[in-house]
């Protein structure tokens, strides 16, 4: 009797056929890969598509929409920054990424989240991202030398940090004031080349302002809002553009070997992000159906209809390090290679480089002063 073959479970461990060993994923290659005999296994191409949620059925999520990352999945969370990240065997806990403060909290079962539906997988590779920072260190002038500690290979390190994006469509009423400009002739006085008084006339712009108020509608798509408060807003936004087109559905393959910080944003927070970024559009769109020459905005009151969104992971290497009581951050898109980050200032090297400029120049009017002499 033949039987129907069942579709494979979802293993969330990945031991190498061959030895034994923990595969993790190898962004060169885009595959999982054993360390220790070279050992490669490509991740099976899903066929799920990566969908949009609605807003207001997971505004208040309930517990059967959560899950962990994955079944063997761990939590540890930062004693001094707050920052939870959740890993899979065969990567550890080391060094917190964000504030660079020896992580010795013991890690637990990761707790249950509102899964993702895609991630955008690593491209770059450790090597890569650590000989781009190195370059990266050799142009910073004036760092003290305790920078030099993100030069060892081991600084920095892949994890993935979550974001929201939401699509929304607003309809948006308002009420203002539309200004055309008109012309008055102004005869004045003035004094010509040859001293004599003359007569002249000039054009002096005025403007008439009329009430207008009326509707505006646009649909956004895909705002990307990140779900960390670990980094700065500016840096995280300074790594743009994500090739979000390359996103993956998500599979806990792409997480083996790498870290993955939990939302620290929630789904509600990170509309509110939504609304600001929306805003400075919908006011170009009034100012554009107020028309007119000038325009004066008095309300804007916007409803927003259809609301979904996405849980994403997108890729990063980051590390951190303290100097003189301050932490300082580093961190590389792991799609393009861009690096942001905060550096220190040795006052010593200034101090230095002032010193020694000031002797050149003293160097230099001591010749002159002889040669004139």
């Amino acid at each position: 009797m033949q039987t129907t073959p069942q579709p494979p479970e979802k293993i969330h461990r990945y031991p190498c056929t061959t030895c034994g060993a923990d595969l993790v994923y190898e962004p060169k290659d885009g595959v999982l890969s054993c360390a220790h005999c070279g050992y490669k296994e490509a991740i099976p191409t899903s066929a799920e598509q990566i969908e949009e949620r609605s807003f207001e059925k997971y505004l208040h999520i309930r517990p059967e929409q959560l899950a962990p990352l994955a079944e063997n999945a761990l939590d540890v969370q930062c004693q001094s920054c707050g920052a939870t990240v959740t890993f899979t065997p065969p990567e550890v806990a080391r060094q917190c990424d964000f504030c660079g403060v020896q992580i010795v909290a013991q890690a637990k079962s990761a707790d249950p989240m509102l899964a993702p539906e895609g991630v955008l997988p690593f491209r770059i590779t450790q090597p890569q991202a650590s000989a781009g920072l190195r370059a990266w260190l050799h142009s910073r002038w004036f760092a003290p030398n305790a920078l030099k500690h993100f030069a060892r290979p081991d600084a920095i390190h892949g994890v993935y940090l979550p974001f929201w994006t939401y699509d929304t469509n607003t309809t948006s009423y308002y009420t203002g004031e539309r200004g055309e400009h008109y012309y008055v002739t102004q005869t004045y006085s003035d004094t010509d080349s040859q001293g004599k008084q003359v007569t002249r006339t000039r054009q002096v712009r005025h403007t008439r302002w009329y009430a207008a108020s009326g509707m505006v509608t646009r649909w956004f798509d895909d705002i990307l809002v990140p779900a960390t408060t670990s980094l700065a807003l500016n840096r995280l936004e300074a790594l743009d553009p994500w090739d979000l087109a390359e996103l993956k559905p998500y599979d806990p393959a792409f997480l083996s070997g790498f870290k993955a910080q939990r939302y620290q944003v929630d789904l509600a927070q990170g509309f509110e992000r939504v609304k600001l970024v929306t805003a400075s559009v919908i006011q170009s769109d009034v100012r554009s159906d107020i028309g007119g020459d000038e325009q004066r905005i008095h309300n804007v009151s916007t409803h927003y209809s259809g609301v979904t969104f996405k849980h994403l992971l997108l890729p990063v290497y980051a590390g951190a390090y303290r100097f003189n009581n301050k932490v300082y951050q580093i961190v590389v898109n792991g799609r393009t290679g861009e690096i942001q980050g905060d550096r220190p200032y040795s006052a010593w090297k200034i101090a230095l480089f002032v010193t020694a400029i000031l002797f050149i120049l003293l160097i230099v009017a001591l010749v002159f002063s002889l040669m004139e002499g």
